[in-house]
């Protein structure tokens, strides 16, 4: 399957929120946890040690990185959520692949939810579609392929942009780096789904917070 990804980046879309899908989270990790038993603790692991080490005395920049990353998480959270409750979107031979992304997803949020405590950024509200620019999204797959690996492609650039941000916190960065050699995993893994090569340069580029907001914002209110 070849699919077409010439607008992954998606900066002059003029963004509009029409809906915001509720789901129920303790049934997603219900899901979820049974494909992936005591992996799925992991990342808690990581949230506890961080908390335990940082409490509330997180400095703002270092608040401000996390939180910018939690927002890309919830992007990528409420996108593979929405995609796995639409029966017969996925086909049946990825269906595990994206249950597998959207269970780590949904931990990177929960890990950078448990770090951040009061000062975590609530959940925007997010519109798949992009304001109608990809309204078959949750209907055609090769749309929500291409999507998925815009966030995923997005997701790496952006932690790799905000890396020397968090260079004289090295549990935070430690937590961070590993967060982000997972999101090349899945970039890669989609990749392959969608006929793509895994990777295009022996060297990847970061995106600035700036860049990266430009490309998410059709999708947030």
């Amino acid at each position: 399957m070849n699919i077409e990804t010439k607008n992954t980046l998606l900066s002059d879309i003029d963004p509009e929120i029409t809906e915001r899908l509720t789901v129920d989270r303790r049934a997603f990790f219900k899901r979820s946890v049974a494909g992936l038993g005591a992996l799925a603790s992991a990342p808690m692991v990581l949230a506890v040690t961080a908390q335990q080490a940082f409490g509330q005395t997180l400095p703002q920049d270092i608040r401000d990185v996390l939180n910018f990353a939690l927002t890309l998480e919830h992007i990528e959270d409420y996108f593979y959520r929405s995609g796995l409750g639409q029966d017969g979107l996925i086909p049946p031979q990825y269906l595990d692949v994206f249950r597998h992304i959207g269970l780590h997803e949904a931990q990177h949020v929960a890990l950078l939810e448990s770090v951040l405590g009061a000062d975590a950024v609530a959940r925007p509200e997010i519109d798949a579609t992009a304001g109608g620019q990809y309204a078959d999204v949750l209907e055609n797959f090769e749309t929500y392929l291409t999507l998925s690996q815009t966030f995923e492609d997005l997701g790496v650039a952006a932690y790799k942009g905000q890396a020397a941000n968090l260079i004289e916190n090295d549990d935070i960065l430690q937590t961070a780096l590993q967060i982000h050699s997972v999101e090349a995993r899945h970039a890669a893994m989609v990749r392959r789904i969608g006929g793509q090569k895994p990777w295009d340069d022996a060297f990847d580029e970061p995106m600035t917070r700036e860049e990266v907001l430009q490309a998410a914002q059709p999708f947030l209110a």
